[in-house]
């Protein structure tokens, strides 16, 4: 591998890369579901870890792994159980000195994922339980961990990490679902607005981890998504507390991003201004709801974009022509201000070879870049 991605992965989000751009496709989802199946990976790849697919694909990942270097550490009296209900159903139960909460998921045959049955938040007593530990969750700094995902993943990528979800979409989706968040906000708004207190309060703590780490990289790992998210929710909730996170991150020198990868027509006005300094995993059509075009004119000419090719054209279902055309057109539209990537991954059934077509594309671009300095 020729390229230094960690290094120019560093230039390309701090606008030092002379006009260079970076490919960097994510392939978790072909991977781990070709695991879950006990299928064999194709050749070349067959045997090898994800690291080593990337180092064969020739081109760099966004190594989200950094993720296990910040440690959630509870209040000491929080109690975990768990039990079997049955062959497929697992009961979690945490205990505090203010009540608990249970959780109770369902295995599946397709996938690692699993289905929830029964939400860690079911009403405003546990809700209660909720702020409590958000209160008084700390995050610590393990080295260890880095040192770890360093060895294994080198220079692929600069280290990056996203941080929990923001209050709105942490009720969707860790907390409630979105049906009964939606019914929180209505029947118990002041208890709710209290978690989203406390949740700030706690990611505030976090940040100071985050400030003192050598990562500076930053996501806000939100999967937003305009059908659930509306633009009055999105203002009244995510919006202040994204200025706030930038603004603290951004004063420790930090490069910050947030993850929209569902329908954004409707949010995409607010884009400018949240602080970020670029989106992730924005989805054009005909996979989401705008074109690029629009996202365009959306961020202008001060936030990246990161990704931006249809997870759909790595399938087979459209020619190769059609992908060669989309990452020629994000490029003319987006660099230097630009992280190529698959809007959101390559599906189980992609072609991986198709990262390869890109990665060419995105050499020639490079190539008539003036050398970096």
């Amino acid at each position: 591998m020729s390229v230094n991605f960690a290094d120019l992965h560093r230039r390309v989000v701090f606008g030092q890369s002379n006009g260079r751009i970076i490919w960097q496709p994510r392939i978790g989802c072909w991977y781990t579901d070709k695991q879950f199946a006990g299928e064999p990976l194709p050749p070349p790849f067959t045997g090898m870890t994800p690291a080593q697919i990337y180092r064969e694909l020739n081109c760099s990942a966004r190594i989200y792994e950094y993720n296990a270097c910040f440690r959630a550490v509870e209040h000491p009296s929080v109690q975990w159980s768990s039990r079997w209900l049955n062959e497929t159903d697992e009961e979690i139960t945490v205990t505090t000195p203010v009540g608990a909460q249970r959780h109770i998921s369902r295995r599946v045959t397709s996938n690692w994922h699993r289905i929830t049955l029964k939400w860690w938040v079911s009403d405003e007593t546990e809700l209660k339980t909720a702020i409590w530990r958000a209160e008084n969750t700390e995050w610590r700094w393990d080295a260890q961990a880095f040192e770890s995902v360093q060895a294994e993943w080198g220079d692929l990528g600069a280290p990056v990490m996203f941080m929990p979800r923001v209050n709105i979409q942490d009720l969707y989706i860790n907390a409630m679902g979105i049906e009964n968040a939606i019914f929180a906000l209505c029947d118990y708004r002041d208890t709710v607005e209290a978690y989203f207190r406390a949740l700030d309060a706690q990611h505030d703590r976090m940040i100071d981890v985050i400030n003192a780490s050598p990562i500076e990289i930053i996501n806000f790992g939100d999967n937003l998504h305009a059908g659930t998210l509306s633009p009055s929710l999105f203002r009244r909730y995510v919006l202040p507390a994204y200025q706030r996170r930038c603004e603290r991150l951004h004063a420790a020198g930090k490069f910050v991003y947030s993850h929209w990868d569902g329908d954004t027509k409707s949010l995409l006005p607010f884009a400018r201004e949240t602080g970020l300094d670029g989106i992730e995993a924005i989805t054009p059509k005909p996979q989401g709801d705008v074109t690029l075009e629009e996202v365009k004119e959306a961020l202008g000419d001060d936030l990246f974009l990161l990704d931006g090719i249809p997870a759909v054209y790595f399938d087979d279902t459209y020619p190769t022509q059609t992908l060669e055309a989309c990452a020629r057109q994000v490029i003319d539209l987006f660099a230097p201000k630009l992280v190529l990537g698959i809007s959101d991954e390559i599906s189980s059934h992609g072609d991986i070879e198709r990262i390869r077509v890109v990665g060419r594309i995105v050499e020639e671009y490079n190539a008539r870049q003036p050398a970096v300095v």
